[in-house]
């Protein structure tokens, strides 16, 4: 199952102009504000008719303008899930459940009504009016109801952003299990690279509408070359692990390729996959072992690249086993240590600066 789009519009003072395949699983469409992230899915959902498209979700053609076929809103057979939930508030949230089902052909979503509600975790919501439910559980309602429409792709644009940060740590385990469960192809739009690097399984990256990258969440999010379409303050990297221990000063000792980390204790049992989001800021470099410290996490690396920017900051790529890192430092700290690609070096990362939310 995927999803093949290409785009060519203008609104007048900006541009569409882009093409990409999305694979199976969740596609992260991920940029800053205004890079043209809804305008895509706003296409395949037929809230926007480009001036040339072509639009293909599992084989089935919803749009191409060469062809004059533009297929109604009604017959895509596509579930949106908005920043705000839109639920009816006048029906409980089993009767906005219950009326995504009325979209559904045949038997399909009589037959996952059950698995929807438990994979959500909204069974004690059922009886209750939208007013009575947090925003979590308002989003997590909202894409029961799109699920149950049985859509043959899902489009979720910003679910997160109206969400406080409890609210987010929330629904994030809900997510990991829509991605996990479901096998209908997933776009997500985002500008949060800390959501992106939990949830997504491939990434296109948007800049003025224009693709700017597009490959695994690993590989787009650790390249120092999007740093410019992220913004320096939100680059960084996913490095995927298992959980080896939990401990009782609160912190859990997860694997990856390139070592070990002790980090903010996660609920997961040992064993546990996970992905762990480190920003480059919080990440020093070091030429040689060092202790007597706080930081408690050290990873011996290799420079794979360095990238200087325009102002006083440099990107330096860090490989690590199979995994790539970014560290942000300071272009006289690269000139003093005399930074090279391919030189050893050390990575230093505090505990603490990786907070709870950026491991799932």
């Amino acid at each position: 199952m995927s999803i093949s789009i290409a785009i060519r519009h203008d609104f007048g003072g900006f541009s569409l102009h882009l093409a990409f395949e999305a694979p199976p699983g969740v596609t992260a469409l991920f940029g800053r504000s205004g890079s043209g992230k809804t305008s895509v899915i706003n296409t395949v959902a037929g809230l926007l008719s480009p001036n040339v498209g072509r639009v293909v979700v599992n084989g089935h053609v919803l749009l191409d303008t060469n062809a004059r076929i533009f297929l109604p809103i009604h017959k895509r057979r596509v579930g949106y899930v908005f920043q705000e939930a839109r639920l009816f508030p006048h029906l409980s949230v089993r009767q906005n459940l219950a009326y995504g089902q009325r979209f559904a052909p045949g038997s399909e979503a009589r037959a996952d009504w059950d698995h929807v509600i438990e994979m959500l975790g909204i069974g004690g919501l059922l009886e209750r009016r939208p007013v009575a439910l947090s925003g979590g559980e308002k989003q997590r309602v909202a894409i029961g109801r799109a699920l149950l429409s049985a859509p043959d792709t899902l489009l979720l644009d910003e679910p997160l952003a109206a969400l406080d940060a409890a609210r987010k740590a929330e629904i994030l385990p809900y997510l990991h299990r829509l991605r996990d469960e479901t096998r209908i192809p997933i776009l997500y739009v985002s500008h949060s690279a800390s959501e992106v690097a939990r949830i997504a399984n491939f990434v296109v990256l948007l800049e003025n509408g224009r693709l700017r990258q597009q490959g695994s969440a690993a590989e787009v999010l650790s390249d120092p070359d999007a740093v410019p379409a992220l913004g320096v303050r939100d680059a960084g990297a996913m490095i995927r692990g298992r959980i080896l221990r939990h401990h009782d000063d609160g912190l859990s000792e997860i694997s990856f390729s390139g070592g070990t980390l002790l980090l903010p204790r996660q609920p997961e049992a040992p064993g546990s996959d996970v992905r762990v989001w480190i920003l480059a800021r919080d990440v020093m470099l070091s030429l040689a072992p060092v202790s007597g410290i706080s930081a408690l996490n050290t990873v011996s690396a290799t420079i794979h690249s360095i990238r200087s920017g325009e102002g006083p900051g440099v990107m330096v790529q860090l490989e690590a086993g199979d995994d790539l890192i970014l560290a942000r430092i300071t272009k006289r700290s690269a000139a003093a240590m005399d930074l090279r690609v391919g030189m050893r070096c050390y990575g230093i990362m505090k505990s603490v600066a990786v907070a709870k939310e950026d491991i799932g």
